[in-house]
């Protein structure tokens, strides 16, 4: 996943108890650790949409559902087409802010999403505008009486409940969808700002700059506007150009540069505008100049079909998304990014509860409700594979029951809890929580909400549509000492590697947590494929009155 999933999920998503006899036979771990190797191997060169990478992906993720004999929803095969569009900022880049002078990379990332050759940008009136949040319902607004024509703002990460948690602020610890840094870059857009920056801090973004450097470096791919290639120029630049014109990041320390040149200290700002709805100009300008490469493309989506009986037309799903960051060619040795906690493990998962259904129908005959599988692309990159599936469902979702998302898989060890991201949401946790306590694991909620795990991956652009969606995995105790300390010399292995390089398979993951999430994962989806239960979201939820749970009620 691309900044989207915090690095909770890489040290902190560890998996079950070993105490079901049961659950521990259901999935081959040979055939796990088979599927995340392939995946995750230096040929498939770190699985970036649009390369050769996607190609052998594709390819493999095909023969695999037609040896299990899935069905091609289309009818002619398991691919969705997804257009995108990419957008590579040149390495040379000229960015002054009042009398700074910043490094790219270094100090500052910037990239623009629109189809010009050239971003020119002279003499910008730069704003800070604290959270850059417009929240009605929350009586917020950092933009009032703002008017951002031709300006930049520079925006804090996060929302005002994280330096107030006791608050009920935004939803006090756990960030609210108004802390997610593409959030900021809508709202900046629908103010008609020109440009927005995020002022980095790795607490509450979640994630040190390196993350930001290794995830925003390079092309950068969204979904084409209107979800198609426009037929003119005229066309294609009326879609585009509502948005800012460049959009990035800054370092803290350089942000605290410029604001001390501008005679406010960043520190003070930050206490008021955790407090309250802020925005002031620092009376200086920006000047920002690079060259922007732009290309159009098809990238695919992986969708197969176990298709069930009576209530055939309703569907359970289960995604993970396939890609991830590729390569940089601007690395000397080593430059691949393999991806295999994030995401081969959650993609080898994902086929391997596949082959588990194929085989229970074998044995116990088929299911009431389909069951369909999608390996979807762009997620790093913004989760542009599952947001181009709900806008154009191969089924609809109205008659979609529930998602399971899976992304990044326990490498740890088994452990006595349960993590669902966002826990409290919906009633179908309640499966998930049933088929723990049968592990005899209790389930809870991340240990970092602050940093919004639940807006960071697929299942979240199924939630916007009011499909209840589940993230969850792993745990924080280790099941016994022997596993503590083999998980805390693994966890100083993989530590920093987060979309970076060293993300790598390694034979000594200890995968014997991650089955048992398989396993909750399978029988909570298998309940729910033989039975009429629509599990609707919690009164007092972002989600409730797209499906409401029944009757309404709270967590």
């Amino acid at each position: 996943m691309r900044v989207f999933l915090s690095v909770l999920l890489l040290t902190q998503l560890i998996a079950c108890s070993p105490n079901d006899t049961a659950s521990n036979t259901l999935f081959d771990e040979s055939h796990l650790r088979q599927d995340i190797k392939i995946l995750s191997s230096d040929k498939f060169e770190g699985r970036a949409p649009n390369t050769r990478g996607e190609k052998l992906t594709l390819q493999f993720l095909t023969r695999s559902f037609g040896e299990m004999g899935l069905t091609k929803p289309n009818g002619k095969d398991y691919l969705q087409a997804v257009p995108m569009i990419s957008y590579a900022a040149s390495e040379q880049q000229v960015i002054s802010l009042g009398e700074l002078s910043l490094n790219n990379q270094q100090d500052i990332i910037l990239n623009s999403r629109h189809d010009k050759e050239t971003i020119s940008i002279r003499n910008a009136p730069l704003v800070f505008v604290g959270y850059g949040i417009n929240a009605p319902e929350y009586h917020w607004n950092d933009y009032r009486d703002l008017d951002m024509k031709g300006k930049i703002a520079l925006i804090l990460v996060n929302d005002p409940g994280f330096s107030h948690p006791e608050s009920d602020l935004f939803g006090g610890k756990a960030m609210s969808y108004y802390g997610r840094w593409t959030y900021k870059f809508e709202e900046a857009s629908r103010q008609g700002a020109l440009g927005a920056i995020i002022i980095h801090q790795t607490k509450p973004a979640g994630y040190p700059w390196s993350v930001v450097v290794n995830s925003w470096n390079g092309p950068q791919q969204d979904l084409q506007p209107n979800n198609e290639k426009a037929n003119n120029e005229e066309t294609n630049n009326t879609a585009i150009n509502n948005r800012v014109n460049i959009e990035g990041w800054i370092t803290f320390d350089k942000a605290k540069q410029l604001f001390n040149n501008a005679g406010l200290p960043l520190k003070n700002l930050l206490d008021r505008a955790s407090a309250s709805e802020i925005n002031l100009p620092l009376n200086m300008t920006a000047s920002i100049a690079f060259k922007n490469k732009v290309e159009y493309s098809t990238s695919y989506n992986v969708i197969a079909t176990l298709p069930g009986t009576d209530q055939t037309n309703e569907h359970v799903l289960f995604t993970a998304h396939w890609d991830h960051i590729g390569t940089d060619k601007q690395k000397t040795g080593d430059n691949i990014y393999n991806g295999a906690v994030d995401n081969a493990s959650g993609t080898a998962g994902m086929l391997a509860i596949a082959r588990q259904f194929i085989k229970q129908i074998k044995e116990n005959g088929p299911l009431a409700r389909s069951i369909t599988f999608i390996a979807t692309t762009g997620e790093e990159q913004g989760l542009l594979g599952s947001r181009y599936y709900v806008q154009h469902p191969l089924y609809p979702l109205d008659a979609t029951v529930a998602v399971f998302n899976l992304d990044s898989s326990n490498i740890y060890g088994p452990t006595k809890d349960y993590i669902i991201i966002g826990k409290g949401k919906s009633e179908l946790e309640n499966y998930l929580i049933k088929n723990a306590t049968r592990q005899e694991r209790h389930a809870i909620s991340e240990a970092n909400p602050e940093v919004g795990g639940f807006f960071r991956s697929d299942h979240f652009s199924f939630a916007q549509k009011g499909v209840p969606a589940v993230f969850a995995g792993g745990g924080n105790q280790p099941i016994d000492a022997a596993t503590s300390l083999k998980k805390e010399q693994m966890k100083k292995n993989m530590q920093g590697c987060y979309h970076d390089i060293c993300d790598e398979y390694r034979e000594d993951w200890d995968l014997r947590g991650a089955l048992e999430d398989l396993t909750i994962y399978y029988q909570a989806a298998n309940e729910l494929a033989n039975n009429h239960d629509w599990p609707g979201y919690y009164g007092g939820t972002e989600f409730y009155s797209l499906r409401p749970a029944h009757p309404a009620i709270t967590p």
